[in-house]
């Protein structure tokens, strides 16, 4: 099942490609602060749950329980938080992220809060390259 993708601007601004799934574009956010990867599934029109068939919802379930399964090993990280908010990108996305006492937004969501630190370009491609070989 490989649709093409339209990802949103504000997505495509914020984070970074990764692999493809087999139902969704992962994307690593480009921000250090944060262990932070995007599920965004490959179907047309969808800013809602609900709007994914039975058959996508499952897919992306076993996406999300991939990537919270390599989250949750990544050094520091103790949560897992796992949202699909939609308020500012309607297009369907699910985050996760990598959590841990005194991260930069602790205890508080890490939408909104303070300014993205930028990874270097090399950093952003070896970040992304690591985690494209974590996925197989």
């Amino acid at each position: 099942m490989s649709l093409p993708l339209e990802l949103d601007p504000r997505l495509a601004a914020d984070s970074v490609f990764v692999a493809d799934g087999p139902l969704s574009q992962v994307r690593l956010m480009d921000d250090t602060r944060f262990a932070w990867l995007l599920l965004v599934p490959r179907v047309p029109g969808a800013t809602e749950w609900i709007d994914l068939d039975g058959s996508q919802q499952r897919l992306l379930l076993a996406e999300i329980n991939q990537l919270a399964q390599l989250l949750r090993i990544e050094p520091g990280v103790e949560k897992l938080n796992i949202g699909a908010l939609g308020n500012i990108v309607r297009q369907l996305h699910v985050h996760l992220v990598g959590r841990h006492p005194g991260d930069a937004a602790w205890p508080g969501p890490v939408w909104g809060n303070g300014a993205p630190v930028r990874h270097a370009p090399d950093a952003l491609a070896a970040a992304a390259a690591r985690w494209r070989s974590r996925l197989g």
